[in-house]
């Protein structure tokens, strides 16, 4: 497995994980203080078109890993659950790199 599918997939997880709790932020000061209307829109779409890509990417870590149908399914949905997302992708990133640096050519020494 090459490294780029790994990071390609902790890139995202940070990035939907930190744009949730914006819009978790925004839904409070949308509905418990009435502002804020116009931004939550904003960073509700912009929510919901990183999470597809990173369902893009887990999916394909995931077929790469030989995940089983469960374990992808809870990958797949810490995506919508504030801050697991964080401790889902520390837990998937050391399972991951052996694999990774088991693919890597080694590197002859001079």
């Amino acid at each position: 497995m090459k490294s780029s599918v790994l990071t390609r997939y902790r890139v995202m997880a940070y990035v939907t994980a930190v744009m949730l709790l914006v819009l978790c932020g925004c839904m409070v000061a949308k509905y418990g203080f009435g502002v804020g209307e116009d931004v939550t829109f904003v960073v509700s779409q912009t929510h919901g078109v990183l999470y597809i890509i990173y369902l893009i990417f887990a999916f394909d870590l995931g077929s790469k890993a030989r995940w089983s149908f469960g374990r992808l399914l809870w990958i797949l949905l810490s995506g919508t659950i504030p801050f697991v997302a964080f401790f889902v992708e520390r837990k998937v990133t050391r399972e991951i790199q052996p694999l990774v640096a088991a693919a890597e050519p080694a590197v002859a020494k001079a």
